[in-house]
């Protein structure tokens, strides 16, 4: 579809060529039944006297005349052409520049009553100068300035039609532009609305439980005895666990500005940084579109995973990468460290942190496969399914 400037540019080039037309036309009509008039008997001064009124009158209004006044100025250079009828039948020839006129100059029926008299005129004109009356001359007439009037209207209704068109395509973008804007409108209406709704949600989970815990604390404390201090104790340690559940059902600050690969490899590069040990990641260039819930369970693993190598492993060499499955994205994080039996009946105490990966991919859908042997390293892979739902959509 052409847009609706390159429409009307091609609207009035096609005015402009019609228009050069029609005075190509009167001009040639008018020289040419001058010429004839003359050639009949017709005094040179009268004949070319006015040939040049008409054209004058006609390139005045072809100029000028806009609006009502077009319609007056056609009647005027009737009223002209009708005289030059009394001078020589020649110049009924001008009666198809007139009959083109009527067609753009006055609305349709009236057009139509305009051509009668014209050609009425155009008929009985060689009859008023005693010209023997032939079938050409009536025939002629009427076939010719029916011709012309009917090209007339037809080009004008083919304009009307394009000026009616180009307005529909316009009030169509109009209409596509509001309703993407209140589209916009209604996307940032639901943002606020869900982070209204989010805080609202936080805040009454922390006056519920955190906040309420804190009093209690404090009215404790103030009592300032001694023997009440475990349970202030275990009011901080719950208050910790609450603390820590409203925590982890927000996204973490490192997926905020990249995605899940490009977080973990900040990861080691600052286990390298810190510890000096040597890091690589690599990742199928085909992964699949994780879940934001998905991509917060790999980075907690691979967090849990890099804090166990820093703290336990004397490794030399990490790596990371993430592979596509059928069906499935796995994460593999191994280190040349001092490893450790791999059997949960001989798990070292500090497993608590394998324990607690290996149930947060549980959760949805996962699972954790740990390899490790004295002095032969470690390898966790970290499996979990594409577009498994998450716990809270499961609810």
């Amino acid at each position: 579809m052409s847009s609706p400037a390159n429409a009307d540019l091609s609207r009035q080039r096609m005015l402009t060529i019609a228009r050069f037309a029609l005075h190509l036309i009167t001009a040639s009509l008018s020289v040419a039944t001058a010429i004839r008039a003359i050639a009949s008997g017709v005094p040179l001064l009268p004949a070319m006297l006015a040939a040049g009124v008409f054209l004058a009158w006609y390139a005045t209004g072809a100029a000028f005349a806009r609006g009502r006044f077009a319609g007056w100025w056609l009647g005027g250079l009737s009223i002209l052409w009708l005289g030059m009828l009394l001078l020589s039948a020649e110049f009924v020839w001008l009666s198809f520049p007139l009959l083109l006129l009527a067609g753009h100059v006055l609305r349709r029926w009236a057009s139509v009553v305009f051509a009668v008299p014209v050609l009425a005129a155009a008929i009985l004109a060689p009859i008023l100068h005693q010209v023997p009356i032939t079938f050409a001359h009536v025939v002629g007439p009427l076939l010719g300035g029916g011709f012309a009037l009917a090209i007339s209207l037809g080009y004008d209704a083919l304009l009307r039609d394009a000026v009616e068109r180009e307005g529909l395509i316009a009030s169509l973008v109009r209409t596509q532009d509001e309703m993407a804007s209140l589209q916009e409108e209604l996307a940032r209406t639901q943002r606020d609305a869900g982070a209204s709704h989010e805080r609202t949600r936080l805040a009454r989970d922390l006056h519920d439980t955190i906040a309420q815990e804190l009093s209690s604390m404090v009215l404790i404390a103030r009592s300032g005895e001694a023997e009440r201090m475990p349970q202030i104790e275990a009011l901080a340690q719950h208050s910790l666990g609450d603390l820590r559940r409203i925590v982890a059902a927000l996204a973490p600050a490192e997926l905020e500005e990249s995605a899940l690969v490009a977080a973990v490899g900040r990861m080691l590069e600052a286990l390298r940084l810190d510890t000096g040990i040597e890091t690589a990641l690599a990742a199928e260039a085909d992964l699949p579109l994780l879940a934001t819930s998905q991509e917060v369970v790999f980075l907690r693993v691979a967090q849990s995973a890099l804090a166990n190598i820093r703290q336990h492993a004397h490794a030399r060499h990490v790596s990371a990468a993430f592979a596509a499955g059928t069906g499935d994205v796995t994460m593999t994080v191994s280190d040349d460290g001092v490893g450790f039996i791999a059997d949960r009946a001989t798990m070292p105490p500090t497993s608590y942190g394998l324990s607690a990966m290996s149930s947060r991919l549980r959760e949805f859908g996962g699972s954790l496969d740990v390899r490790s042997a004295p002095e032969e390293g470690t390898t966790l892979i970290a499996t979990l399914p594409v577009g498994q739902a998450s716990p809270e959509g499961r609810e």
